[in-house]
């Protein structure tokens, strides 16, 4: 039986809810929402309806071109509003956005996403470390993914960074996460990279040349909480230079 909208009464019981939209031959969730009233039904009545491009829309389309319905499923309930952007968080979260046709990842994952018990332990254990050498912490919040290999924190930590003539005073590169410290490079050479246009308000960046500082290492895990200033939207801090 096809289902394109609630019977009358049903919206007002069920209230929000989370849903996700599944292939009815892989069985694959392509897409996850969370919506009251008919929102569930919404995403096949826009690709029917119109010829707007994406992703999500292009796989309704073709599974109604093989004569298939998209299958709905509910997986929660009669929820708050803040209860399910949590859900729909957590589920985005779990299955990967790369896997999914959504645009963005769900509320609150960049504060509470998924992590290994390593990293929690990381982020809620760490003890708070006072650094002695002339550095620069980069804050790589919006750049990190837990799992990632030593070669890719690498390449986020390097740059490409705003900075001044002050960073070659810094003699090693201190890369952080969640105000954890995961690597510590030590800094052999600056070069310039240019990744703007003429109508950008910055165009020259800096990118360092450096390797592990392995006599370093005792500073990995700690805490450098005490070193970042609340408001804050520079991710390049200096320290003792």
């Amino acid at each position: 039986m096809v289902i394109n909208q609630f019977p009358a009464g049903v919206t007002e019981k069920i209230g929000f809810y989370v849903y996700v939209l599944t292939h009815p031959e892989t069985k694959e969730i392509f897409y996850v929402g969370k919506g009251t009233g008919n929102r569930i039904f919404a995403h096949v009545n826009d690709a029917l309806a119109g010829s707007t491009p994406s992703d999500k829309l292009q796989v309704i389309r073709s599974i109604h071109a093989k004569g298939l319905e998209v299958e709905h499923v509910i997986l929660r309930h009669g929820l708050t509003e803040k209860e399910a952007l949590e859900v729909e968080a957590a589920l985005i979260d779990h299955i990967g956005l790369m896997n999914l046709t959504n645009l963005v990842e769900g509320h609150g994952v960049r504060s509470r996403s998924k992590m290994s018990v390593v990293d929690i332990v990381a982020q809620y254990a760490a003890k708070p470390v006072n650094i002695t050498e002339d550095a620069l912490m980069f804050i790589l919040n919006s750049l990190y993914r837990p799992g990632m290999t030593e070669a890719a924190l690498y390449e986020i930590t390097r740059g490409k960074w705003v900075l001044g003539a002050r960073r070659e005073r810094a003699k090693y590169a201190f890369a952080v996460y969640r105000g954890v410290i995961r690597q510590v490079y030590r800094i052999q050479s600056w070069q310039k990279v240019n990744t703007g246009n003429a109508k950008q308000k910055v165009q020259d960046r800096w990118m360092f040349e450096g390797n592990i500082a392995d006599d370093l290492a005792h500073y990995l895990g700690g805490g450098v909480e005490q070193y970042l200033k609340p408001g804050s939207q520079n991710p390049a801090r200096y320290v003792k230079c």
